[in-house]
């Protein structure tokens, strides 16, 4: 059973960088997708970003596309989501995901999930 544990979120200006870290209680990642998703109350979960674990592929959903930035250190215990340039839309809570390895760019199936970490931009 995988825990993931986020930190880094808080609140800035629009245009300001912010930088969230997931930390996954397990020796090794190399079966599973990582994500990170996000969601504001009313509204469905949002999937941002993934990266595959053998490869490193990245996806990003086009609304953070060129802003954001999903990584991984090199012993896959830590993933990282570098926010760019944020904007007001970004507020939410921020999910970071996992699941043992498939399509890593399908953002459905991730089954499991830290507690979140809230993320506001004012403007």
């Amino acid at each position: 059973q995988m825990q993931l544990a986020e930190s880094g979120g808080g609140s800035v200006q629009a245009g300001e960088t912010l930088r969230l870290s997931c930390t996954a209680s397990i020796s090794s990642r190399d079966r599973f997708c990582m994500a990170w998703f996000r969601q504001v109350p009313g509204k469905d979960r949002e999937g941002v970003a993934s990266i595959a674990p053998d490869d490193g592929d990245t996806y990003y959903a086009g609304s953070v596309k060129g802003r954001f930035t999903i990584s991984q250190d090199d012993a896959k215990i830590t993933l990282y989501l570098q926010m760019t340039g944020l904007k007001p839309e970004d507020t939410a809570l921020y999910y970071c995901a996992a699941k043992e390895i498939g399509t890593c760019k399908k953002m459905t199936g991730y089954n499991y999930w830290g507690q979140g970490t809230q993320v506001t931009v004012v403007s």
